[in-house]
């Protein structure tokens, strides 16, 4: 298996896997060979843009 983001094979590494959940069900979404790789597939998919909380002072 290769890593989701740089194509180094998760073999040589102590890999990171990511799962998503459809209708309870977990599926396998990635596997990276660390969090850096993880985390710069993260933004360069712009995984987390607009995902967050809106919070408003008037409820």
């Amino acid at each position: 298996m290769e890593c989701t983001y740089c194509d180094s094979d998760l073999a040589r590494y102590e890999p990171v896997f990511v799962e998503e959940t459809d209708d309870g069900e977990r599926l396998e979404a990635g596997g990276f060979c660390n969090y850096a790789c993880l985390s710069a597939h993260i933004d360069e998919a712009a995984l987390t843009d607009d995902d967050a909380c809106e919070w408003r002072p008037d409820g």
